[in-house]
C-alpha cells in the first residue's frame, strides 16, 4: 500500500477536533486513507440506500448508535445529519468522534459552514503526489525548494503525466485510458447532475475539453462562452462547478504594487494531468511527448505537485501567478508573507539564455521582496545558472 503523506495530520486533528472532515475528488483514495488511519472506527457508507434511509428516518438514532467514534463516508449525501452532529458536539466535545468525507466539495462545505464551522478541522485529499508514487521523502511548503537525492533509476515523467496519479489505475494497474474515460462519463453524468441543473450533458462535455484546451491560459470567458454556445455566466458557473469537484483549480494574478499595469484575469489548471491528457485527446505517452499542448500538461503537473504539498501538510496554497500587459510573465509565486518565490516552468530537457528573461525581469523589479528565482524543468539535473536555480522535475 502506498503510504499517504496527509496520514500524520488527519491523526494529529482527530486528537484535536470532535470532527474531522476529509474532502477531495472522487476516487483520491479518501475511503481508503481514512479506514487505515482509523481503523477501529466503525465505517459507514452513506451511498448506501439503507443507511442513508436509516439516516434521514431517524437522525438522533442513527448518530447515537455510533458514540464510539465513526467514520462517514459521502456524508454530503444526507444534509440532514449536520445540525444533528453539531449538537451532539457541542454537549460533548469529545476529540475524534466524528470522521466525514465526501467527494462535492460545493455541498459539503456549505452545510459545514452552516452547521460545524469552528467543530471540524478541514482537510483535502487529491490523488497521489509524485513523492508518494515513487516513495519519496515528502518536502513541507516552507522547505521548498529542497534538492533531495531521487531513488535510484530515472523516472519516467511522462508515463506520469499521461497515466495521472488516480490511485485506482495504480492498484489494480488499469489502463489509463480506458479508467479516465469511465471516470469523466460517471463525473458528467453523476456528480455534474448532482450539482446543477444541465439540459445537455454534451454541451457540459465539450465545455470541459475547452477547458483543458486553456490550461495555463488566461480564462477569456467571452470566448469561452461562444466556443461553446452558452452565457457567459453559465461559463463562469460550469467553472465553479469544475472547481468545486476537484477537477480544475483556478490561479489568480498577483498584486504586490510593482506595476500599476497587471493583468487581473485568473488562469485554470487541471489538477491531474492523465484526466487532462484524455481531455486533450492525447491516446498514448510517445503521443504526449511530441504534442502541442506538452508545455501545458507539463505546467499543470507543477502547478498540481504544489497543490498535493500544501494540501497534505494541511497548509492553504499561497500559489499566484505574474503578468503585465508587455505580456511579462512568472508562471507561478508561492507568498510567503514577506517574500515570494518566483517560478518558471519550461518543458523541454534543456535551458535556454532566453527562457531565464521573465524571471530575471522579475527578480529586477521584485528586489527584497522576491527569493533567489527557480525554474523547473523536464531535465533531470539541478544546477546554478544567472543567480536562478534550475530545478529538476525529480525534486517536485
Amino acid at each position: 500500500m502506498i503510504q499517504r503523506i496527509l496520514a500524520d495530520k488527519l491523526k494529529k486533528s482527530a486528537g484535536q477536533y470532535p470532527v474531522v472532515t476529509l474532502s477531495g475528488p472522487r476516487q483520491s483514495g479518501k475511503t481508503t486513507l481514512v479506514k487505515m488511519v482509523f481503523p477501529e472506527y466503525r465505517y459507514v457508507s452513506l451511498e448506501s440506500p439503507d443507511q442513508r434511509l436509516f439516516a434521514v428516518d431517524d437522525p438522533k438514532g442513527f448518530l447515537n448508535s455510533f458514540r464510539d467514534g465513526v467514520i462517514l463516508d459521502e456524508v454530503q449525501r444526507t444534509p440532514e445529519l449536520f445540525s444533528y452532529i453539531q449538537g451532539i458536539v457541542d454537549e460533548d466535545d469529545r476529540p475524534g468522534q466524528f470522521i466525514l468525507s465526501g467527494s462535492q466539495n460545493f455541498l459539503l462545505m456549505d452545510k459545514i459552514s452552516q452547521s460545524l464551522a469552528g467543530r471540524t478541522a478541514i482537510h483535502y485529499l487529491l490523488p497521489f503526489s509524485k513523492r508518494e508514487i515513487l516513495n519519496e521523502k515528502p518536502v513541507h511548503p516552507d522547505d521548498f525548494p529542497s534538492i533531495q537525492d531521487s531513488k535510484e533509476g530515472y523516472h519516467d515523467l511522462w508515463e506520469l503525466c499521461f497515466t495521472g496519479f488516480y490511485p485506482r489505475i495504480y492498484d489494480k494497474g488499469l489502463d489509463p485510458q480506458e479508467w479516465l474515460a469511465g471516470y469523466y462519463q460517471t463525473y458528467i453524468e453523476r456528480d455534474v447532475r448532482t450539482v446543477i441543473n444541465v439540459g445537455d450533458l454534451n454541451t457540459f462535455g465539450t465545455f470541459l475539453r475547452l477547458c483543458a484546451a486553456r490550461v495555463g491560459q488566461l480564462v477569456n470567458f467571452s470566448s469561452l462562452a461562444a466556443d461553446c454556445g452558452i452565457s457567459n455566466m453559465t461559463a463562469k458557473r460550469w467553472l465553479s462547478v469544475l472547481q468545486t469537484s476537484f477537477i480544475i483549480m483556478p490561479i489568480q494574478p498577483h498584486f504586490d504594487n510593482l506595476n500599476k499595469r497587471l493583468i487581473k484575469t485568473p488562469k485554470i489548471y487541471f489538477l491531474d494531468t492523465g484526466l487532462l491528457s484524455f481531455l486533450l485527446g492525447i491516446r498514448t505517452k510517445g503521443e504526449l511527448q511530441f504534442h502541442a499542448q506538452k508545455g501545458a500538461v507539463f505546467e499543470s503537473f507543477v502547478f498540481a505537485e504544489l497543490i498535493k504539498s500544501f494540501y497534505n501538510f494541511a497548509q492553504i496554497p499561497n500559489i499566484y501567478f505574474w503578468h503585465d500587459v508587455q505580456r511579462h510573465e512568472v508562471d507561478f509565486l508561492i507568498d510567503r508573507g514577506s517574500k515570494v518565490l518566483p517560478i518558471e516552468v519550461k518543458s523541454g530537457a534543456t535551458i535556454t539564455s532566453d527562457q531565464l528573461k521573465n524571471l530575471n525581469y522579475y527578480y529586477g523589479l521584485a528586489g527584497s521582496k522576491s527569493e533567489s528565482p527557480l525554474l523547473i524543468y523536464a531535465g533531470n539535473e539541478n544546477y546554478m545558472r544567472n543567480n536562478i536555480q534550475v530545478l529538476s522535475w525529480q525534486n517536485i
